[in-house]
């Protein structure tokens, strides 16, 4: 039910992304090209265009190979049952630490490309030129307190909440 309403909220009437799209496609609309919109990608050093490369490796490979022992299987029986056999003595413990690497690289792969992604983004709507995007970090409605000192410690200060109250009351 979380995922449910973070949806809503994210893409829902009331939420910040169809202002974001609207900004963004009239910033589109108005722009000379790719160059216009800072979209031009960094290139890569051959380092990281190598390491790319060997990390596109495991999934093809994965695939390939179970494509490969279903075939064994089909083909010579006695050598599949033996290897299987082999694989039903490892220890689970084995098996668990098998499948932590798995899960670890892949789950670290995904994590860096979605943040690569996510600052692309980012970069690309700081540079983008035209009106800038509103601003999330004012609050509407609160007095500045400036120098006075009063001021400051009542909004800074908690006041009582009635609900918290109750709960704590019926929790102890």
């Amino acid at each position: 039910m979380g995922l449910i309403r973070s949806l809503q909220s994210a893409f829902g009437d009331k939420g910040r992304l169809p202002e974001l799209a609207t900004i963004l496609r009239d910033r589109l609309e108005t722009a000379d090209g790719a160059d216009a919109l800072h979209l031009d990608r960094r290139e890569k050093a051959a380092f990281d265009r190598l390491m790319d490369a060997l990390n596109r490796l495991p999934r093809p490979l994965m695939a390939l190979g179970t494509l490969s022992i279903l075939g064994a299987a089909m083909v010579a029986p006695d050598w599949f049952a033996d290897r299987m056999q082999a694989l039903s003595a490892m220890p689970d413990a084995l098996w668990w630490v098998i499948g932590a690497v798995i899960s670890l690289y892949f789950g670290a792969r995904f994590q860096t490309r979605e943040q690569d992604f996510q600052r692309e983004i980012v970069d690309t709507i700081v540079h983008l030129p035209g009106p800038t995007l509103p601003a999330t970090a004012t609050t509407p409605n609160v007095a500045k307190a400036g120098a006075d000192a009063t001021l400051t410690l009542k909004a800074e200060t908690t006041s009582a909440n009635p609900a918290l109250e109750a709960w704590r009351n019926i929790t102890r």
